[in-house]
């Protein structure tokens, strides 16, 4: 895999704790660049904007090698317009969309700029990037970088746009050094994003350099047990860290036997593990991100149990933490395993799978890794058929 990277270093400037206090300072942070950059960081969103063959309005075109170019439009709130055209062309008159143009400098024109040619090809993904756009704002340009993938198989199009580029350094952390990396989960080309929905928020690690203990941006983060108010620069260029103060807890009540839960929304994402099946968080509204339960059976084996990824009503996995009352949530057992049936003209496909109380997905796993599938028996009423079938992962 060709991964190339571009570093940018700043000057930071380093001030007496004694002086100015390190919970006031803006530590700066240092901004990279890698195609395929999530093969480096792990998790990052991706934007999926709709392609389309029709020319967008008002947007001067370039001289395209193909007959049939392809569009879609990156939504933004760095630019005035709200958003920035991509155009697809092909260089060969049968062959895959190998090129890209981005208008990477928001003049609504596309002629201006020069294609970015691919730099992998799959049997169904053509890969390209780093691409950078530039940003206007009050203190100068604001340089971001884009990867796009493009799937392409079959009459089936879909366009991925990931962020290139993400902010990362030292930062001070109650006199201790830490590693700090900026995420602009949500593709949108700022960093400081806060949701309820987690989709929509950018992520913050702050922890040991090759730690993926990956945060949800928001008014708080907790570092070491200690919970710290939270300030970033829409640019991701730098972030303040104070300690919090006057923070106002409510009660979150939970099942004994879960063992570790985390909630997100606009404080952040909080990890916390239950005592008595009582949690607190600062007041606020939250989604569950997911619940674990830990169980030993009779041999001494470790079982996991792993409730997230809900679905359906977001509101079933939504909550309000109050100061004055207590919310209860109904999450762990019982654990429903649901067996589907599919038939293909002459045969039947089986699926079996486990779901939460609120539709969330479940993992399963001893010491680790996943148990041997269930098996599925199959009777006829009289008798004459009977077989056994043994589900397979994947």
């Amino acid at each position: 895999m060709r991964i190339g990277t571009i570093v940018s270093f700043g000057v930071v400037i380093l001030t007496s704790a004694a002086r100015l206090g390190w919970a006031q300072q803006e530590q700066w942070l240092q901004y990279t660049v890698a195609n395929e950059a999530w093969q480096i960081l792990g998790d990052m969103g991706a934007a999926s904007p709709q392609i389309s063959p029709q020319k967008p309005q008002g947007i001067e075109l370039p001289q395209f090698k193909c007959d049939e170019p392809l569009f879609a439009r990156w939504n933004t709130p760095m630019v005035e317009a709200g958003g920035l055209w991509i155009a697809m062309d092909r260089t060969k008159k049968d062959g895959r969309y190998d090129s890209v143009y981005v208008d990477s400098d928001a003049d609504n024109s596309l002629a201006d700029e020069s294609a970015c040619q691919m730099y992998r090809q799959e049997q169904r993904e053509t890969y390209f990037g780093p691409i950078k756009v530039v940003f206007q704002s009050e203190d100068g340009p604001i340089a971001y970088h884009l990867n796009i993938q493009l799937y392409d198989y079959q009459g089936s199009r879909y366009l991925y746009i990931r962020p290139a580029g993400w902010y990362e350094g030292a930062v001070t952390v109650a006199g201790q050094q830490k590693h700090c990396v900026l995420i602009d989960q949500n593709v949108n080309g700022t960093f400081n994003d806060k949701s309820l929905n987690a989709s929509s928020a950018d992520r913050i690690r702050i922890g040991k350099k090759d730690s993926r203990d990956t945060r949800f941006v928001g008014s708080y983060i907790e570092v070491d047990g200690v919970l710290y108010t939270t300030e970033i620069a829409r640019d991701g260029a730098y972030i303040k860290l104070a300690e919090a103060e006057n923070v106002t807890f409510g009660t979150v009540r939970l099942p004994d036997v879960v063992t570790d839960f985390a909630a997100g929304g606009e404080n952040g994402l909080f990890v916390v593990k239950p005592k008595d099946g009582v949690a607190r968080l600062p007041v606020g509204r939250y989604r569950i991100d997911y619940w674990r339960i830990d169980r030993k059976d009779d041999k001494g084996g470790n079982w996991a149990l792993l409730g997230r990824y809900f679905s359906g009503d977001p509101d079933l996995s939504g909550f309000t933490v109050a100061e004055t009352s207590e919310v209860e949530l109904s999450v762990g057992e019982p654990i429903i395993s649901t067996l589907g049936a599919t038939q293909r003209e002459s045969e039947y496909v089986f699926a079996q799978a486990l779901q939460g109380r609120l539709g969330e997905r479940i993992e399963l796993t001893r010491e680790g890794s996943q148990p041997q599938p269930p098996k599925l028996q199959i009777k006829s009423k009289d008798g004459t058929y009977d077989r056994t079938f043994s589900f397979e992962y994947g």
